[in-house]
């Protein structure tokens, strides 16, 4: 006889995800993404703030982005290519994330130089990273479906209390 709870725990999520990244150097990579992971996954789609707001309030853009951009998803996936630790836009995603209480993912993309100094990411996901919260893994890794899931999964796992979201939001890009 099957059991109903082995097909619903063997059934994978399909998660909401919202991908963050800088829209001017990886693109690229969040096409790739998108492609990839369309049918694993309900990726939100390019919805560019630099593009779409002219507002100098930002507590209007946190909130914009909070009901226009993160409703309905469960984890936020950083992107994290050469500039992106510099963007302000994707620290206020994260930040607004973290609001939210999301699962927060990062992958090192390929134009990210491999050093060992929290510089190169976003601080606020390294923040998250460092106190155990936020899953970390490298570009070429999340091609495989079911370690990019473990991840997600993962993360979506994460007590809230880890969640560090203290640091002042970036004012300007670097």
């Amino acid at each position: 006889m099957v059991s109903w709870n082995n097909i619903i725990s063997e059934t994978p999520v399909r998660r909401k995800v919202f991908i963050s990244y800088y829209h001017g150097g990886d693109q690229r990579y969040y096409e790739d993404f998108s492609n990839s992971f369309g049918k694993s996954y309900e990726v939100f789609s390019d919805r560019s703030l630099d593009r779409a707001r002219d507002s100098g309030d930002p507590e209007y853009i946190i909130r914009y982005i909070r009901e226009n951009h993160l409703s309905g998803s469960s984890t936020l996936i950083v992107l994290c290519g050469l500039q992106t630790a510099y963007r302000k836009y994707v620290d206020w995603e994260i930040a607004a994330g973290l609001r939210r209480e999301m699962a927060l993912v990062g992958i090192k993309l390929p134009s990210l130089p491999v050093v060992n100094d929290a510089s190169s990411k976003p601080a606020r996901l390294q923040d998250n990273i460092d106190s155990g919260y936020a899953e970390w893994i490298w570009w070429e890794n999340a091609q495989d479906v079911n370690a990019l899931r473990g991840c997600i999964e993962r993360a979506n796992g994460r007590r809230k209390a880890l969640i560090q979201n203290f640091r002042p939001r970036m004012v300007r890009n670097g």
